[in-house]
């Protein structure tokens, strides 16, 4: 097989020996191409493979620099282009088939490039960028310069074609958009242009987008100014205003997966929907085809999402994901879906061969198939692609015929060691991990990942058979090694398990026992020579934890099949003793380890560092561990960690790392003598490495890159090829009966493997017909059980056993200690609670409690660990709002309680303003005095320039008077004009602007910060009477504890149940108190220390022995007590307790009183009613004064209810006020942003109309590029203007003609230069002396045939220029084309910046102002408030308050003549009035007398007349009346105190709510005013800068208006001069007419 290369840079090959590579095998996992119409290629690793479709040859070229990135193919030329996958990557480009450089393309690409392809004619070649550049480049490949690129960030591509009709077009498509460039070429200059295509939305429909420049189709707002574009209001210039969209105004459109090009320059789009689009070449506009539904639907096939696409003559063939190729017929506007071919897999790439008679199918596998069409069409398999990336590879011994691989899904191919070609394969259907070939005999292992290990029969190589099954464990199998004489076979698993199995066939691969090592086994290593009987292992594993590794050697007699019993114990496991196990340490980590032959010395792979170690081991046997120090150390030249092996001889010493290179080592010297990099670190290097027995062969698989690389030595020395081949012969001759013997026992062991399965199949046939229940039984019993297992059931069973009698003593035992156990859980069941233990107590596995309390404080220390966390948390929350929300503020925000009514008063939080805002303000201030004093001083000018001249002393008051005007001025403008009442909290509106003159930014940004302070001095004259009203509380309030401590008093005395009013300042009042936390607040239990709690019980003990030793004896107490009642004075207060003891006699009936103790007894009345009416006078004195208390306690706190109401007024206006001045600078802020839109908006069109001027003057520039041509030439660009160029074009043959859809296409510079050679030849067969005419002098035939020739070149210079100059005519139409475009466009700019500065002047001056209406002068018809005054004038008040004086005086006229005649009518009205009443009179004096007549007398007045003490009896009876009243009263009372109980509860719950929802409301108060102070805070620091560049603009133009006005007055004064010198002149040259 031929190879190519870049020999320059193989810098790896070395005098002594060099490797070659024979053959790649691989399957693609990009996109096949064809090179020529019979050989396709694809990049596989650090290769590009070409395969012959018919002869099926392979070649291979090699790229030295890494992985191969993307390749593509020109087919004219033959030429193939890839790049690599380095930093600052190259494409190369390689002729076909002599595989020799053509060129190497260097652009500035950092990172990759993505996508290559050839344009059909001529020699170009585009390319694609990765991250960061995003490049598109145009090279000339056979010049290797780049003509022209663009980048576009951020866009990746995934699809990338030229148009087969017109190189000039180039279409790109991504999943999100599909864009069509189109490449100008002028002479040699070449230029790319983009235009994107507008595709439709996802359910195929188009949206119609508003014009986001000139947006003339938005209304216009009649109150806020005018409608500006949203990158205006967002305040986006240049190109992100022209790209700004609103989220709103984003709708999903249709991905693109596919694209494919045209014969009518038209393209054809495949979208993931569904959807296929068909896009216009030259307008790019797109037409969505309608699709001709079946009348028969394809189940699960409605939705054809196109993975590729290919097009050929009447529609085009596109595949999907279900392994079906359809056929889209396409008429018009609309297709028709038809079945073409059904492939097994999914299909990701098809293309037609470069003469339309093959069609290349390729699978996401990577299998090729070619489809040839015809009346009897073939479908050929080109590539077989195996299931996955090579997993593991070895030799079939020899190794010089055939070798293996194995799959990650068990796929096992045997590959020709010649050609590589597939000669079997064989499924396992099984994850499969390692592969082994015994050395031995024809057979071979595979371990899987389930712990089973297959064993395959290989002696036929084209039928390989699986003969055997092992299974070990159920742990996956990652390592697999046979010794050198092929005797064991080695299998480690994941858990660090060795077993070791007898490789002999006629064993029937019996497994002998385990060695268990530490898990996660790196490497295993034997060593089996001919002169010894023993097989030394070991095993590398990791020690993680300490940065170690752990090497293992052990022994393996070769008489172990034999005695295998006696070196293992009952579960299988090898004993240590037996098999010399010994364990060495290494300090540091090694990858990779392999043992010597000579069992010396050990060598080692360092994975921290790039070193292989060697090791020699200790001669003396040792026990324990054993630390092994370097004893030969050579810098290992690879990068990352790799693997070390020993070849047949153990003479070579194969190194492989991630680097990808692969290196051979002399074993004593460790020095490099053959290297060969057949992979790359792209690719994570070489997984693994086999060499053959002779060493003449090595097989190499790529980690990643899915390749299998076969070397060969292209020179080798004799003594080392000497060494490996005599060591081969031996060793095949030693091992010839061996294998002849075990491979007549493979043919045994396969004929009993297929007994075995036709035995298998009648035994699973017989159970269907049984019940379920039976079925499970089966599956259970044909489960397979791991060796491992069965030992350890075996060995259990043995020691049940020979355990029996002690095992049935055990459980007697243990089945008395359950009964107990039982019999005390029932037991605890009937205790109380204090004394119950929990289930978990009654556990007799101690180690289980012990693990569950272990638990069981984890998940504390885990919950306190939380908890402690969350509290941090909330407590850094904490901190941050404290510090926000109080700590920050000057004036805490706090509010006051009425006593009796329910106002609430809130003060105004307020935060200290800063230095820059203060500093702010008063640069305001003073700005406005100043101004002030200007107006000052030029009203003084303009009154001293008219008025009379006065004395100094008019003067002198004057000014005081104007002074005083001046300071009083706008103070005393009315409220309405003003906008806002805040004059009425004492704050001065001096220097505020009058609403009507606020015009420019600058003058509203100071407004801005004089309103605000207007706002700060309003809440601070508020919060001064909050303060003082709160004062007043806090003195109302200890007046009130102070009176209530006297009532208390009285209460007592008069033993009273009556509630003592007691009022307290509520949280919202005293805010402060919810950030300090008091006990009574925490209801979990305290927890104390046992050391505190010892403490404070002895502190107890000692202060009570300490208070009872300072009482001493309590006589003197007790005499007191005794004699005098406890007291040394009576006082007033203890009359109501007194009491005058009864004599003693009292006791003895009356009878037996003597007249002494009668004496005693009179004498003891007389004091108890003395003592009864102190007690009554007391107790009314008392009460009279509890009620003088109540009264003004009343009356104090009701006038503080009154202040506070008014108080609550005055907020309410205050905070009117500050709403008044907010709106007042939310209208200037308004304006403000929307004057900074329309700037901004006006320097977008600037900036656009400069960037299309200098897009016209750049077109310009291309027009003076042709200035040289001459005029009729350029009458002739005239004339050809609306004119193409008409091509010739080469037919092509008849054959292909009906075949190639795209038909003749353009001619490409080969085939111009071949048509070229031709033609000179032709004229060397006419210049040819033969065809001479006879009798022709020959020196004037070859003069004619020298004229000829040059006419003839001349003719095809001719005809060369006339191309080049179409192509300029070309150019220069399309710039024409642009060069108006943009002059309409800029027109457009200009028109739409004239209407907006239109607009900006209109909008500056229609103010927004702010007017005080009273309530009830407002009238608005059907009660409904108007936005809009289009017919309204504002005019001033006087005019209207003239015009109501006037009517008020005739109304007042009006009014007295009313009166007049209401007068007269009013006494006319009285005489009539009076005559009613006397003849009303008269009728009662008439029946008067009547009545007296009848008048009746009843009992109650005859009873009044007759009864004496009739007064007295009124009085009984008013009295029994007024009981019965006062029964009622106290009825009521005790029912009114009752219902005033309830309401004072109903109170205490609804002042509790009123408390929490005003907290919170203080709360979100307390956050709007933060977020309005920073909001405030933000648009002045805003309104800062903006007014500083505003005022620098005003102060730049100012200054250049004075510069020019004095410049003209200086050409003023200049001219006028000038003027009178002319003058001057004439009248000096005038004749003069004087009479004589």
């Amino acid at each position: 097989m031929s190879q190519g290369r870049e020999r320059e840079e193989n810098v790896y090959t070395t005098v002594g020996a060099s490797l070659s590579v024979r053959w790649v095998q691989g399957f693609p996992k990009q996109n096949v191409h064809f090179i020529n119409k019979s050989t396709i290629c694809y990049p596989c690793g650090n290769f590009v493979i070409f395969i012959n479709i018919e002869t099926k040859k392979k070649t291979v070229l090699q790229c030295m620099n890494g992985v191969v990135g993307v390749v593509a193919t020109n087919v004219p030329y033959e030429v193939v282009a890839f790049s690599d996958r380095r930093l600052k990557p190259v494409i190369y480009i390689y002729n076909f088939p002599g595989l020799t450089r053509r060129n190497k393309l260097k652009g500035n690409v950092l990172l990759d490039y993505t996508l290559l392809s050839f344009s059909y004619c001529g020699t170009y070649l585009a390319s694609y960028s990765s991250l960061p550049e995003f490049e598109l480049a145009l090279w000339n490949w056979e010049a290797g310069v780049i003509l022209c690129k663009k980048s576009q960030p951020g866009v990746d591509v995934s699809q990338m074609t030229f148009n087969p009709m017109n190189w000039r077009q180039l279409c790109l498509s991504s999943p999100s958009a599909v864009t069509v460039w189109t490449i100008e070429r002028c002479n040699e200059e070449h230029h790319l242009k983009a235009k994107s295509v507008k595709l439709p939305m996802e359910d195929g429909s188009f949206c119609n987008e508003t014009d986001v420049i000139f947006p003339t189709s938005l209304p216009k707002d009649l109150i806020y100014g005018p409608v500006l574009p949203l990158s205006a209001i967002a305040g986006l210039v240049g190109e992100e205003a022209e790209t700004f969209r609103p989220k709103d105004d984003l709708y999903p459109l249709l991905h693109p997966s596919m694209h494919c090009w045209t014969p009518t320059s038209d393209i054809y789009v495949g979208c993931e929907e569904g959807h296929l689009l068909m896009i216009n070449g030259e307008t790019l506009k797109v037409t969505v085809l309608n699709k001709i539904e079946d009348t028969v639907p394809k189940e699960g096939r409605n939705l054809i999402s196109p993975v590729t696409m290919v097009y050929q003559k009447g529609g085009m063939l596109i595949s999907g994901i279900d392994g079906f190729v359809y056929s889209f017929i396409i008429k018009d506007l609309t297709y028709k879906v038809e079945d073409f071919l059904e492939i097994e897999e999914p299909v990701v790439h098809m293309m037609f061969s470069p003469n339309y008679r093959m069609l290349l199918i390729q699978t996401d596998k990577g299998s090729v198939y070619i489809y040839t069409p015809g009346e009897k069409p073939t479908f050929d398999k080109v590539l077989q692609a195996c299931d996955g990336k090579f997993q593991a590879i070895d030799f079939i011994p020899p190794g010089n015929e055939y070798c293996m691989t194995l799959t990650h899904s068990g796929e096992v191919c045997v590959w020709y060691t010649e050609d590589g070609t597939c000669a079997s394969r064989i499924y396992l259907n099984t994850s499969a991990t390692v592969l082994a070939c015994s050395p031995s005999s024809l057979s071979a292992a595979v371990g899987t990942t389930g712990g089973s290990i297959h064993f395959l029969d290989v002696r036929d190589a084209e039928a390989p058979q699986a003969i055997h099954k092992a299974f070990p464990s159920e742990w996956s199998v990652q390592h697999l090694l046979y010794d050198q004489q092929g005797i064991y076979l080695l299998a480690g698993t994941s858990e660090g398990y060795i077993f070791v199995i007898n490789a002999n066939p006629s064993s029937s691969f019996q497994i002998l026992g385990f060695v268990e090592v530490s898990k996660d086994i790196l490497q295993i290593s034997t060593v089996s020579l001919l002169e010894t009987d023993i097989v030394e292992v070991m095993v590398l594993s990791p020690l993680p934890e300490t940065g170690r590794s752990r090497l293992e050697i052990f022994t393996l007699p070769k008489i172990l099949p034999r005695v295998s019993a006696s070196f293992t114990d009952e579960r299988g496991r090898l004993k240590d003793k037996l098999i010399h196990r010994f364990q060495y340490e290494i300090e540091h980590s090694l990858s990779s380890a392999v043992l010597d032959f000579q069992s010396q010395q050990v060598y080692g792979f360092c994975s921290q560092v790039s070193y292989i170690c060697s090791y020699l081991l200790p001669e003396k046997v040792h026990s324990g561990i054993c630390i092994l120090k370097p004893y030969q150390r050579v810098q290992s030249k690879h990068y990352g960690p790799g693997m070390l092996s020993l070849s047949s001889h153990g003479l070579w010493l194969i190194t492989i790392a991630k680097g990808g290179i692969l290196c051979i080592r002399d074993v004593h010297t460790l020095e490099i003598f053959a290297r060969s990099r057949s992979h790359s670190h792209q690719g994570h290097g070489i997984q693994s490495v086999r060499i053959s027995m002779d060493g003449q062969n090595i097989l190499v698989n790529g980690r990643d890159d899915g390749t299998l690389v076969y070397l060969k030595w292209r020179r080798l020395g004799g003594n080392l090829a000497n060494d490996i081949i005599h060591y081969s012969q031996k060793l095949s001759i030693s091992l010839s009966n061996t294998m002849n013997e075990e491979n007549d026992y493979l043919s045994i062991q396969q004929g009993e493997s297929l007994n075995l399965e036709s035995k298998s199949e009648h035994t699973n046939m017989k159970p269907s017909i049984d019940s379920s229940q039976e079925e499970l039984i089966q599956v259970d019993n044909i489960k397979e059980i791991p060796w491992i297992q069965q030992k350890s059931e075996e060995a259990i069973k043995n020691e049940v056993k020979r355990f029996s009698r002690k095992r049935k003593e055990i459980k007697t035992g243990i089945k008395a200690l359950a009964k107990t156990v039982l019999a005390m859980m029932e037991e605890n069941e009937t205790v109380d609670n204090i004394a119950k233990l929990d289930q978990k107590e009654f556990g007799l596995d101690l180690e289980e409690l012990e693990r569950l309390h272990d638990e069981n404080e984890e998940e504390v220390a885990k919950i306190r660990k939380d908890a402690e966390m969350q509290n941090l948390a909330k407590a850094y929350l904490a901190e941050l709002i404290k510090e926000e929300c109080w700590n920050s503020m000057a004036v805490k925000g706090r509010a006051l309680k009425c006593f009796h009514l329910p106002y609430v008063v809130e003060n105004f939080p307020m935060k200290e303003r800063t230095e820059e805002e203060l500093k702010e303000l008063k640069r305001v201030l003073w700005q406005k005095k100043i101004e002030t004093e200007c107006l000052k001083v030029r009203k003084e000018i303009i009154e001293a320039q008219s008025a009379i001249t006065l004395a100094k002393k008019h003067h002198e008051e004057e000014d005081e008077e104007e002074e005083e005007e001046v300071a009083v001025k706008n103070p005393n403008l009315p409220n309405y004009l003003l906008g806002s009442l805040s004059t009425d909290f004492g704050v001065q509106a001096s220097f505020l602007s009058s609403q009507l003159e606020l015009h420019s930014r600058e003058e509203k940004i100071n407004q801005i910060i004089l309103l605000k302070d207007v706002i700060y001095k309003v809440k601070t004259a508020f919060n001064r009477e909050f303060d003082a009203a709160y004062k007043q509380k806090e003195f109302e309030v200890a007046r009130v504890k102070e009176r209530n401590v006297r009532i208390r008093e009285i209460i007592l005395d008069l033993e009273l149940e009556e509630v003592i009013w007691q009022p307290e300042f509520d949280d919202c009042e005293k805010p402060e108190r919810t950030l300090v936390v008091e006990n009574k607040e925490i209801t979990a239990q305290r927890l104390i220390n046992p050391w505190l709690k010892a403490k404070t019980e002895l502190t107890v003990t000692h202060e009570m022995e300490r208070w009872l030793q300072t009482r001493g004896p309590n006589t003197r107490r007790r005499a007191l007590m005794d004699m005098m009642g406890g007291v040394l004075e009576v006082k007033k207060e203890d009359i109501l307790r007194m009491v005058i003891p009864q004599p003693a006699f009292m006791a003895k009936p009356d009878a037996l009183w003597s007249e002494e103790e009668r004496k005693q007894f009179k004498d003891y009345e007389k004091k108890v009613r003395e003592l009864n009416e102190e007690r009554d006078k007391y107790r009314k004195s008392l009460e009279a004064e509890m009620k003088k208390l109540q009264n003004s306690i009343q009356e104090s706190t009701q006038n503080f209810d009154e202040h506070l109401k008014r108080l609550f007024e005055r907020r309410v206006k205050a905070e009117m006020v500050v709403n008044q001045e907010e709106l007042k600078i939310n209208n200037l802020v308004f304006s403000l942003l929307l004057d900074e839109e329309i700037s901004s908006r006006e320097a977008f069109l600037n900036n656009y109309l400069t960037r299309k001027q200098e897009e016209k003057v750049l077109d310009r520039s291309f027009k003076k590029e042709f200035s040289e041509i001459p005029s009729h030439q350029v009458d002739t660009l005239y004339k050809l203007f609306k004119r193409r160029p008409r091509i010739h074009k080469q037919k092509m043959h008849s054959d292909t003609a009906g075949i190639v859809p795209f038909g003749e296409r353009p001619e490409s510079g080969k085939l111009n230069k071949d048509a070229f050679v031709q033609l000179m030849k032709a004229m060397d067969d006419l210049d040819n002396i033969n065809n001479m005419p006879e009798g022709l002098d020959p020196s004037v035939w070859d003069h004619f045939c020298v004229t000829r020739r040059a006419k003839v070149e001349n003719e095809q210079k001719v005809k060369q220029k006339a191309a080049g100059l179409m192509e300029m005519i070309t150019f220069l139409r399309r710039r024409t084309e642009d060069d108006e475009k943009l002059q309409q466009e800029i027109e457009k700019v200009l028109h739409e910046q004239m209407v907006l500065q239109e607009e900006k002047v209109r909008f500056q001056l229609n103010l927004t102002i702010q007017v005080l209406l009273k309530q009830g002068q407002v009238e608005l018809e059907n009660f409904q408030l108007l936005l809009e005054y289009p017919d309204a004038i504002l005019i001033n008040k006087s005019i209207i308050e003239d015009l109501n004086s006037v009517i008020r005086t005739q109304g007042q006229k009006k009014v007295a003549s009313m009166m007049e005649s209401k007068d007269v009518h009013k006494g006319i009205f009285q005489i009539e009035w009076e005559h009613r009443k006397m003849e009303m009179e008269m009728e009662d004096l008439n029946q008067k007398a009547w009545d007296i007549q009848m008048l009746f007398f009843s009992r109650d007045r005859q009873k009044y007349l007759n009864e004496p003490n009739y007064e007295t009896l009124i009085a009984i009876q008013i009295g029994i009346m007024e009981q019965t009243i006062a029964v009622l009263e106290k009825t009521h009372k005790k029912n009114v105190e009752n219902c005033k109980k309830l309401l004072k509860k109903l109170g205490r719950y609804s002042n509790q709510k009123d408390v929490a929802n005003y907290t919170l409301s203080c709360n979100l108060r307390e956050e709007l005013v933060a977020v309005s102070e920073r909001k405030d805070i933000c648009n002045a620091i805003g309104s800062k800068l903006t007014c500083e560049k505003i005022a620098k603009e005003r102060y730049e133009n100012m200054m250049q208006h004075q510069k020019l006005t004095k410049i003209a007055k200086q050409q003023a004064e200049q001219i006028s001069i000038l003027q009178a010198e002319v003058e001057r002149l004439r009248m000096k040259t005038f004749p003069a007419l004087v009479q004589i």
